[in-house]
């Protein structure tokens, strides 16, 4: 079988590391990013085309893109198809079972499911309600979280993303997307960290050489926690987002992604509202 055959057959969508393996790997920068891991990694998420690399050749190009065009379609149907199908799936649950082993509980025909202190209600269509304002970052993962066939209770291992199942794969654009994008809010907003506690029931953790560790859920088994070291001297901040093992077995990779990614859109937010 051919490379254009295989990727043009394969199911499966395309990973940063099979456009990775597509390119010159000089890390030139003409594709205005830091490296060819990194302008794989925005092939993938559809905000760079493969036309954007001057060193693939005409039939690359047009055998990525062609492997990539579902991609390519407009983001508000890619969202509103996927939304479909994860409804179509929770339809055929009895959520009533469900509910106590996702840490969710169920009363009166609704699946009730605390996100950051927030609760969120979904019924059997797959119709979601609360009090605060829906966005597709809760949206999609809650959904893809409550029909996970696999579930597994926190475990109190913490582990980096890449570490994750498939999470390699993800590594390049969740380092762009979510760790280094929170850091640089957290050195300007030196407060923003510490009020998440208040703001979204985080918990202060004495883990690791840190100087702020929070812990937050967003959703009941999915824990993630935050580590950040400020700037010093010459030395630059550093900033991790470690997930308790049973991540990867309860939500998959690149809901994980999209749930951190949100969270760190929305603190950029609420880092302008206050100042």
């Amino acid at each position: 079988m051919t490379r254009e055959q295989q990727l043009s057959g394969s199911r499966k969508p395309l990973t940063p590391l099979e456009i990775y393996n597509r390119l010159e790997r000089s890390n030139c920068g003409r594709c205005l990013l830091p490296s060819c891991l990194a302008f794989a990694a925005a092939v993938v998420a559809g905000t760079k085309k493969p036309s954007d690399c001057p060193f693939l050749s005409p039939s690359a190009v047009a055998e990525i893109s062609q492997a990539l065009q579902p991609r390519f379609s407009s983001p508000v149907q890619e969202q509103d198809g996927s939304l479909d199908q994860l409804q179509e799936k929770l339809a055929t649950i009895d959520l009533s079972t469900v509910a106590p082993r996702i840490g969710g509980t169920y009363a009166n025909g609704l699946l009730t499911i605390n996100s950051l202190g927030k609760d969120f209600h979904v019924d059997q269509r797959g119709r979601m309600t609360s009090r605060c304002h829906i966005i597709p970052w809760v949206r999609m993962p809650l959904l893809s979280y409550v029909i996970n066939p696999t579930h597994q209770q926190p475990t109190g291992n913490w582990i980096s993303f890449r570490e994750l199942e498939g999470g390699l794969d993800w590594q390049g654009l969740f380092h762009s997307r979510c760790e280094n994008p929170l850091r640089k809010l957290a050195d300007a907003n030196p407060g923003l960290l510490s009020d998440l506690v208040e703001l979204f029931n985080a918990r202060s953790e004495d883990l690791f050489a840190a100087d702020i560790a929070l812990v937050l859920h967003p959703l009941p088994h999915i824990p993630l926690l935050i580590a950040y070291q400020a700037p010093e001297d010459d030395l630059e901040s550093k900033l991790t987002i470690l997930f308790d093992r049973c991540c990867a077995t309860n939500l998959p990779i690149k809901s994980i992604f999209t749930l951190c990614s949100g969270l760190v859109r929305m603190f950029a937010r609420i880092a302008r509202q206050h100042g």
